[in-house]
């Protein structure tokens, strides 16, 4: 199944060098740029991209606005990755908290743009586990009521520990010494207990309540 990509920065150089990369992989495609968040919604809705690759700072609507108008307007939004310049960037972690399912830096190699897409496109892993931990421990919250409110089974608690720490499904599965399916269904359940729409949220959710310490 092909991946559509929709890419919004305000720089035209970044663009052309973003859609070479992605048009040059036969899963994916783009089918769409704009040079200002305030276009997304409008662009989404016409175009329905599977990915957007969202630049977190623009002159008008920034990539945190554009992310949080985004999530608001559509019923079934698309994955938010996050296109910076700076991984340590308090921008880049507003953006995640808005609903940006991922981020990517400007200098990262072709490869890397490709994996990142593709992962965020499935949904399944986390990406760049470390970097968010580090972003939760610097501009993250400072404690909460660790979720008690969600009423997280244990089982559950230990897969979002998991899911925090990177692990993928066959990963946690592996871990936990249960079927794919089974965790599938214990990621689920967490989603819908924590109302977020995918595990990097829920994960933010674990370092903003305390429920998980960023450590590193």
């Amino acid at each position: 199944m092909t991946i559509d990509v929709l890419i919004v920065d305000d720089d035209e150089l970044i663009r052309v060098g973003l859609r070479a990369i992605v048009d040059a992989q036969p899963d994916l495609r783009v089918v769409g740029e704009a040079a200002d968040g305030a276009e997304v919604p409008s662009l989404v809705a016409r175009l329905r991209p599977r990915v957007v690759l969202m630049d977190v700072r623009m002159p008008a609507i920034d990539g945190i606005q554009a992310t949080r108008r985004l999530l608001a307007a559509s019923v079934d939004p698309p994955r938010v990755l996050v296109v910076t310049t700076f991984a340590n960037d308090e921008y880049v972690y507003a953006a995640l908290r808005a609903g940006a399912s991922g981020f990517l830096l400007k200098r990262a190699r072709p490869a890397e743009v490709v994996e990142a897409v593709r992962v965020v496109a499935a949904g399944e892993s986390l990406l760049f586990p470390a970097a968010i931990r580090r972003l939760a421990g610097a501009y993250g919250g400072r404690g909460g009521d660790g979720l008690r409110a969600a009423r997280l089974t244990e089982r559950e608690g230990e897969v979002l520990r998991l899911m925090a720490a990177g692990l993928s499904n066959p990963e946690i599965a592996d871990r936990l010494v249960v079927g794919v399916e089974t965790v599938k269904t214990h990621v689920g359940n967490v989603l819908a207990k924590l109302g977020v729409r995918d595990r990097t949220q829920a994960v933010i959710a674990a370092y903003e309540s305390g429920f998980v310490v960023p450590t590193g």
